[in-house]
């Protein structure tokens, strides 16, 4: 894993339908239409892409619940992908913060359960040493740091499917700024990878 000692990246990472939400709006927690397009090469190497240069995960209390109930089974599961592998044991060895309210003693290893402002966490973490802050998948964080102008790394995997309605990522009133491609990769089924750096 590559560490800078300064000025860590904060990357936030999200799957989006190709008419742009990022969940179903009947149960938001239902992720079934995103699985067939998950386990293709281009959204596997596009994650690997985002972890190995990562040091924190930061994430909502409902996505820790469940990449750390899913993630660590993964280990040592037979017929797992390497890729696979490789992210769940980042995600168990690697510092986690945690933003909840409601979240009491942290049930994981690594862990540090928080309950203040996004924004006001991320800025501290991007002050501190280590690798990049990786947000994966948290849509209210990563609609925080959006508001708040804190992300530096947008990656986005773009799935072929509309799912009609539910929760968009991009809302009205964002602050105005001019984004790079960073990179660009298409795959199987029509999925889309694409990470954009903030140009500050």
């Amino acid at each position: 894993m590559s560490e800078q000692t300064a000025g860590r990246r904060i990357v936030t990472n999200i799957a989006l339908s190709l008419d742009g939400h990022y969940a179903r709006s009947a149960d938001p927690r239902d992720m079934g239409w995103v699985m067939p397009y998950a386990v293709t090469d281009v959204a596997r190497d596009h994650l690997t892409g985002l972890w190995e240069p990562a040091t924190t995960a930061l994430l909502g209390r409902v996505n820790a619940e469940g990449f750390l109930g899913f993630w660590p089974t993964v280990i040592g599961m037979e017929g797992a992908d390497p890729r696979d592998e490789g992210f769940a044991k980042w995600l168990v060895e690697s510092e986690k913060v945690v933003l909840s309210s409601t979240l009491g003693e942290p049930p994981w290893e690594r862990t540090t359960v928080v309950d203040r402002p996004t924004a006001e966490v991320a800025a501290e973490l991007k002050g501190g040493e280590g690798g990049d802050i990786l947000v994966l998948a948290s849509a209210s964080v990563i609609k925080a740091l959006l508001a708040a102008d804190l992300v530096d790394r947008l990656a986005v995997t773009v799935f072929p499917v509309f799912l009609g309605r539910g929760p968009r990522l991009f809302d009205d009133g964002l602050p105005e700024g001019q984004w790079t491609l960073a990179s660009q990769a298409a795959g199987e089924h029509g999925t889309l990878s694409l990470v954009y750096d903030r140009v500050r």
